[in-house]
């Protein structure tokens, strides 16, 4: 018998947040779970269900109208939990979804249809790395004409052995939770400012979610936090991204609740036109709503 451990759920109980975000907002990273699809055998925790009604109540007590599923390493290349959810509010969604070499380029076709966007390469979980790094170039390659990305999950250490990959693509870069930086080593940490070059070069990406990931603490107060964003915004205001992370997988200690998460703009963000930027104009963009 598989000896997978079954994560936490997310707080079932969001509060109204304080922050008054724009109309059209955008929520760029949450998954569904939904024990009507198969799990993966190779993934590294179960999750509790986590529907898309439960995800539309979080997103009305934060104000959010938008989202981008992204798919998670429990499902492998089976899409279908996402896809299902994004064909109930088409013009609200786009996905990020992942594949392996064997996918045809009419399906490739046909998910652009759909609503997808990018395709997702998780280096952190288990099962989430389908396609070898020696071929994401030619993933690139084949994804450049749709108007895709490519999104990357690792861990902030290992981007100096990733960025000559990262430079060569030929489409956009998404790069997931602050790049899953050491909060507490700050700015100056080396792979850091590496992350801070990419964005300044004008092809990176970057998620501002997921800080309960970055090793300082489940819970608000993240003190060590605000620097990282105020220097990954000062570095590319334009390719700037918010994110939940619902219902944050893989977790098996207390959750923030998510308004805590959206209040968070107002330390790594201050000015209203940037949260505009960060919170639309920046996610229509990448995800051609």
């Amino acid at each position: 018998m598989l000896d997978i451990p079954i994560c936490n759920p997310p707080d079932r109980n969001p509060r109204r947040a304080t922050l008054a975000v724009p109309a059209g907002s955008v929520d760029c990273h949450t998954h569904i779970f939904d024990s009507r699809y198969p799990l993966s055998p190779a993934r590294g925790y179960t999750p509790p269900d986590s529907t898309l009604a439960d995800m539309a109540h979080m997103h009305s007590q934060l104000g959010i109208e938008r989202v981008v599923f992204t798919q998670p390493s429990i499902y492998g290349v089976d899409n279908s939990a996402i896809l299902d959810a994004m064909a109930k509010i088409p013009e609200l969604a786009r996905a990020v979804i992942a594949v392996d070499m064997g996918v045809t380029d009419d399906q490739l076709a046909a998910f652009d249809q759909q609503g997808v966007r990018g395709v997702r390469l998780n280096l952190d979980n288990k099962g989430g790395m389908p396609v070898s790094l020696d071929d994401v170039p030619q993933l690139a390659g084949r994804i450049r004409d749709l108007g895709w990305h490519l999104e990357f999950l690792f861990t902030g250490e290992d981007l100096p052995d990733l960025a000559g990959l990262l430079r060569r693509l030929e489409v956009p870069v998404s790069i997931g939770h602050f790049g899953y930086m050491p909060a507490a080593a700050g700015v100056d940490f080396p792979p850091f400012q590496l992350l801070l070059e990419l964005v300044r070069e004008g092809n990176t990406w970057v998620k501002l979610s997921g800080p309960n990931r970055l090793r300082v603490g489940e819970l608000p107060p993240w003190p060590e936090i605000p620097p990282l964003a105020h220097a990954l915004i000062e570095a590319g205001p334009d390719r700037m991204l918010w994110a939940t992370d619902w219902p944050h997988p893989n977790k098996f200690s207390p959750l923030p609740n998510d308004a805590d998460l959206i209040e968070q703009l107002k330390l790594w963000a201050p000015d209203e036109g940037m949260r505009h930027r960060i919170l639309v104009d920046n996610p229509e963009r990448l995800y051609a709503f």
